[in-house]
């Protein structure tokens, strides 16, 4: 089979097959939609999941230095006041006067020309818009009951380390982990689901003792994450670890990097991964006057422990799956006859469909009643699915779906109890017998 080098699709193109597929669609879509918000579909949600899970394995469950941890999305409001979020959690807001449309005023090409209206010196001068949302708690809605929804994860942990270590018998170095929703008022939000006003975010807190080791462990974090978004076949050419000068991080970080991807518009945040030193635990110390300093039974001491984060948008790892997998490839079919599909690389621990099984005529009820009873028997160690119609319809469904298998029960199958197993990047066919077929999926999923 020939093809053509492969290509990055539009966002144009990736928002059309994840509403056509069922992986995300428009929030209140029928309502005329709502900005920053959306939702995943049949196979979004479990696209999405997979995603989730295969951070949680790799950065939870198969370490011993560090917990899991939930923490709620409303916090006292004093919270946000200790991280400086109330304070300095702005965007710089400006006011078209004549189309009244409002941009963060870093985004702007131009301050001389609207892009929505093409009015001329119609901006407004430039304001702080404080990007957590309000609401209230209690009966009462008075100041008294003012609060936000989280705009991030990661203050439930740093309010929490006294707690956990305790509870954990954990001690430095050892990380507190979590995924969760947060949101912001975006100003703009856009891009699909790049920039949202609600998310979820995996967030990775590793206290580690000033030791001098600190900046090999930040070193060990950044190839840790460099090696995740390898193992699930993120190209590598279209991703980029930055490393932040002293200008461009906090002044109480002591290293940074950006993870970015090439997205359709261009290089986009993925993840950032930074020393924060001390500054969070100091911060809630200072406003709480609660001690959340680490007793060592050791040496009788108290102390700080340095602070190395990970922080990655669930939503945006997704994104960034959906569009590296996408390719519209060309190939010669048998006959010599240019043909097209679209298809979905996805790696199969990603992929919402392993495995689709078939039946060649749906009106034969031996081959239904053997393909439904072989979906059935590798349902509870794969994520399988059934289907039945034109083969040739199938197979490109499943391509766009990115099911690395297809299974096929024809007329053969019941003479020789096996069935034909289709791959999908290289389309090749071979013969499986179907005592074999747990086995050779658990083979293939694993190399």
């Amino acid at each position: 089979m020939d093809r053509e080098p492969a290509g990055q699709a539009s966002m144009e193109e990736i928002a059309a097959l994840a509403k056509r597929r069922g992986f995300i669609f428009q929030s209140s879509e029928i309502y005329g939609g709502i900005g920053g918000f959306y939702d995943y579909g049949p196979l979004g949600a479990i696209l999405k999941r997979n995603v989730k899970e295969a951070w949680w394995r790799d950065m939870v469950e198969l370490r011993d230095d560090v917990v899991p941890f939930d923490s709620s999305i409303i916090m006292h409001p004093t919270t946000w006041e200790a991280s400086g979020h109330v304070e300095a959690f702005n965007d710089r807001l400006v006011d078209c006067k004549v189309c009244k449309h409002r941009f963060r005023a870093d985004h702007l090409k131009s301050r001389e020309q609207c892009p929505d209206c093409d009015s001329k010196q119609s901006f407004t001068e430039e304001r702080n818009f404080n990007l957590m949302l309000q609401t209230s708690v209690g009966p009462m809605e008075d100041s008294a009951a003012l609060t936000y929804l989280r705009p991030e994860t990661a203050q439930g942990m740093f309010v929490n380390f006294k707690n956990v270590y305790q509870s954990a018998r954990k001690r430095p170095p050892f990380g507190i982990a979590q995924i969760g929703k947060a949101f912001r008022n975006e100003i703009t939000p856009g891009n699909f689901t790049y920039r949202l006003r609600e998310f979820e975010q995996a967030e990775l807190e590793y206290f580690v003792p000033d030791d001098g080791q600190d900046l090999k462990r930040f070193d060990e974090w950044v190839q840790l994450r460099k090696e995740w978004y390898s193992k699930y076949g993120v190209s590598a050419e279209r991703l980029r670890f930055h490393e932040l000068t002293a200008d461009e991080r906090p002044h109480y970080a002591k290293a940074g990097i950006d993870v970015e991807y090439l997205f359709p518009w261009g290089w986009g945040e993925l993840e950032s991964i930074a020393h924060r030193g001390t500054y969070d635990l100091d911060a809630h110390m200072r406003v709480s006057g609660k001690d959340l300093r680490f007793y060592d039974e050791a040496s009788k001491t108290h102390y700080t422990p340095l602070l190395i984060e990970s922080s990655a948008g669930m939503d945006r790892t997704t994104l960034v799956m959906l569009i590296d997998a996408y390719e519209r490839e060309k190939a010669l079919d048998p006959a010599g006859k240019e043909t097209e599909r679209i298809v979905l690389h996805f790696h199969p621990r990603i992929a919402p469909v392993q495995a689709a099984v078939f039946s060649l005529a749906r009106n034969k009820p031996e081959l239904v009643e053997l393909a439904r009873s072989i979906e059935a028997r590798l349902r509870p160690q794969f994520r399988t699915q059934y289907d039945e119609g034109n083969i040739g319809q199938l197979y490109r469904r499943q391509d766009e779906i990115g099911t690395p298998l297809c299974l096929t029960v024809d007329y053969e199958t019941l003479t020789d109890k096996a069935v034909t197993v289709r791959e999908r990047d290289s389309m090749r066919q071979e013969r499986v017998a179907i005592e074999a077929l747990e086995g050779c999926l658990r083979e293939r999923f694993n190399a």
